[in-house]
């Protein structure tokens, strides 16, 4: 049985991962992307979905979404991303056209008019998805959950206490999380714990197309040491397939909307702020072999 999925992402070479992971496996219908502004400004991280579809000829309708967050100054990650948001490859230039209609507009028509409940993949800020629910709130009955990127319980990577997608669009954020949906909060929690390591990398490289194309854009991520480079958006992608690989658990995530910590997402660990209510399944832990194993192993099934 597949898994139906709308990824809202704004690539960016992780999402662009992503993107490839769940275009290819058998046990995921991608259905819908939608565009955002994030890793880079959103006229970019529409092409740059774009060119993942073409890459693979795939006919999947890509929308484009929010240029900016619901209420904050918009702050891209260029310097990690480079300032086309996926450098390093050379893709096809005859690239198909997003669609008319918005993003928000088109996730409003696929969730409504979808026969079985859908599964909300957003690796970039959550503006689309809080306007959808704000516009459109009828659309919450027919999403089965979010496996969202985002968010940290300790740590973060865009400031000392707030990771990117978050901090891009906190009050975005904020209405995600008390949306009543059920979501999985896939955060530096883990993402930093399973690296890409060199050696797959290496794999990979010489494995086929898609292996050196993921290489060569990887390589150019900014964020990366020694040890590997943290692919954050695929691990959406694997917690879908292998939530055995993952551990989570059960708490309230809140969203710090102002201040010196905008964009932190506190865990109530502790279970002392909500009477015993959570709102996330929080990932906590990760098999960081088999992450590699799997992404390994993924490549290695890939149509060229």
């Amino acid at each position: 049985m597949t898994i139906r999925v709308i990824m809202d992402t704004d690539p960016g070479i992780d999402d662009a991962a992503a993107l490839t992971m769940a275009i290819n496996d058998p046990q995921i219908n991608l259905e819908l992307i939608t565009t955002v502004a994030g890793n880079v400004t959103v006229d970019k991280t529409t092409k740059n979905a774009l060119k993942i579809v073409r890459f693979f000829d795939q006919e999947i309708p890509v929308a484009m979404g929010a240029k900016k967050p619901l209420i904050k100054e918009f702050e891209d990650a260029a310097r990690i991303h480079g300032e086309s948001g996926m450098p390093g490859y050379d893709f096809p230039a005859d690239l198909p056209a997003p669609m008319e209609i918005s993003a928000v507009e088109a996730l409003r028509d696929f969730i409504l008019d979808s026969d079985e409940k859908i599964t909300l993949v957003p690796t970039g800020s959550y503006t689309n998805i809080a306007l959808l629910f704000s516009e459109y709130p009828e659309v919450k009955d027919n999403i089965e959950r979010i496996v969202a990127m985002g968010g940290a319980l300790g740590k973060g990577n865009m400031t000392s206490a707030a990771e990117f997608n978050v901090f891009t669009d906190p009050d975005a954020a904020k209405i995600v999380y008390n949306s009543g949906i059920p979501i999985v909060m896939i955060g530096l929690d883990i993402t930093m714990k399973a690296l890409i390591t060199p050696e797959t990398l290496t794999t990979i490289e010489k494995m086929n197309e898609t292996g050196k194309m993921l290489h060569d854009i990887i390589i150019n991520d900014g964020d990366n040491n020694s040890n590997g480079i943290a692919m954050h958006d695929v691990n959406t992608i694997f917690y879908l397939l292998h939530p055995e690989a993952i551990q989570t658990e059960k708490m309230w995530i809140d969203i710090v909307t102002d201040g010196p910590a905008i964009g932190e997402t506190v865990g109530d660990i502790r279970g002392a702020y909500h009477n015993g209510k959570v709102n996330a399944n929080v990932a906590v832990d990760i098999d960081a072999a088999a992450f590699n194993k799997w992404f390994i192993d993924e490549v290695s099934k890939m149509p060229k």
